[in-house]
């Protein structure tokens, strides 16, 4: 659907050969690489559904994704504990490393994106919803001057909104 689900796939393919003893390297490098492709594959997910506007099955993915962003913050720490043996005994998969994560950065930058849409979408549903109501309920009074009265708090009706959906 979008650039960056095909070029997550030859990412893949192009895993550079390491040294043969950067295994854990190479380890600490497939662990990331793994987090972030099964991160953005939900995220993708998501991003589609909001756009689509059915917030609520997104919203099932909560649990997922943060057992997923878990993940990634580990595999991340554990790669930057490691990174100057890493740098040292495979620069290669560390170039490979970096391209990966800008392509998942540019994926997280266009959920935010979608999901920032969305909220301010309905944030401007529910203000146009109580501009409405507050307008059906304030009394059309005007002064001893001839202009129109301000409301006072007793006409002010709340408007209550369920978050959940």
């Amino acid at each position: 659907m979008n650039q960056f689900s095909a070029s997550r796939q030859p990412m893949q393919a192009q895993r550079p050969a390491t040294a043969p003893g950067s295994t854990e390297a190479r380890k600490l490098a497939e662990d990331l690489m793994d987090a972030m492709n099964a991160l953005l594959g939900l995220i993708e997910r998501e991003t589609e559904l909001v756009r689509a506007g059915k917030v609520r099955e997104a919203m099932t993915f909560e649990s997922k994704k943060q057992e997923l962003s878990r993940n990634y913050v580990a595999a991340v720490s554990q790669l930057k504990a490691n990174q100057p043996q890493l740098a040292k005994s495979a620069p290669e998969l560390l170039s490979t490393l970096h391209r990966h994560h800008d392509a998942f950065r540019a994926m997280l930058q266009v959920n935010l994106t979608v999901l920032a849409t969305a909220h301010a979408v309905s944030e401007s549903v529910v203000r146009g919803v109580n501009a409405e109501i507050q307008k059906r309920n304030v009394p059309n009074t005007y002064t001893a001057a001839g202009r129109r009265a301000a409301p006072g708090p007793r006409h002010i009706t709340p408007l209550a909104v369920s978050r959940s959906l």
